[in-house]
């Protein structure tokens, strides 16, 4: 074997660390999808009571003599184990988001992992805070409202199916609007906005909140403002934590002022004279 050939790099070297990352988050997905089994074969014989839960602000509030109904027909089989998937997935979150942090911590800085664990704990907590908000305060609103409003001689029977995709649409709307706080963590962090610029827009953001409150909630008055004003007090809250993580001034630098003409022709003799000057012996 030549010299050449023993300084050669081993074949594939550079694809081994690309190969231990793919196979370290396959191990994690595995894990991410083993807990969300676990716990939905453990939430499968509640699945029936868990929708009956999860319907209780709206039959609270039907007619007397009215209930829910399933149009289609396996829809009494799979909505309840529907439900279930989801509140498996709601369940493991924090263990999702635990390998997900797994992986990818160790290519950050020290101090880029001491910020951004507290921004991932908090954004789990706030968009269960959001999803709580919306059933023990938002449903029972909401529903008392729509089925009071339906005209004489209509009766009020919602499909469980439907039933379903409504609420979750609305928990997923209160959970990322509860991620504001985050939101504007992130983007004085990045630099992208500062504290100052924020609270000068202020007014815009209360109308954005309205806004969306409007886009993502039924057409009521109510539930547009339920999602509107906690929007902006967690906006008000997220401006008052960036502070923090405002990145530090950069610290000016002096101006450059150019070489007025009689000091380049002075420099320009003296290394002139310097390359005249005969070498010493």
């Amino acid at each position: 074997m030549t010299q050449a050939d023993n300084s050669a790099p081993p074949e594939g070297g550079d694809e081994q660390p690309f190969i231990s990352h793919l196979v370290e988050l396959r191990d994690r997905l595995l894990r991410v999808v083993l807990v969300v089994v676990v716990i939905f074969l453990g939430l499968t014989p509640f699945a029936n009571w868990l929708f009956s839960r999860l319907a209780g602000p709206l039959t609270r509030h039907l007619p007397e003599g009215s209930s829910m109904i399933a149009i289609e027909v396996a829809s009494p089989f799979f909505t309840p184990f529907k439900l279930a998937m989801v509140i498996a997935i709601f369940a493991a979150m924090p263990y999702i988001l635990y390998q997900a942090w797994a992986f990818i911590a160790p290519g950050l800085y020290r101090h880029e992992r001491k910020r951004v664990f507290p921004l991932l704990v908090s954004s789990t907590l706030l968009f269960y805070l959001g999803a709580a908000f919306a059933y023990f305060v938002v449903f029972p609103l909401v529903f008392g409202f729509l089925t009071k409003t339906a005209p004489e001689g209509v009766a009020v029977m919602t499909d469980i199916s439907r039933y379903l995709d409504f609420v979750l649409t609305l928990f997923f709307a209160f959970g990322i609007a509860f991620e504001v706080p985050v939101a504007t963590v992130l983007l004085v962090w990045t630099g992208a906005v500062s504290p100052e610029s924020l609270r000068a827009k202020r007014s815009y953001i209360i109308v954005g909140a309205f806004v969306i409150g409007m886009l993502l909630t039924p057409p009521d008055i109510i539930s547009q403002t339920l999602l509107a004003v906690p929007m902006w007090l967690l906006f008000e809250v997220g401006v008052f934590m960036s502070t923090r993580f405002a990145p530090a001034p950069e610290e000016p630098h002096p101006e450059y002022e150019p070489m007025s003409e009689q000091d380049m022709e002075r420099e320009l003799d003296d290394i002139e004279r310097e390359e005249n000057r005969p070498p010493q012996p």
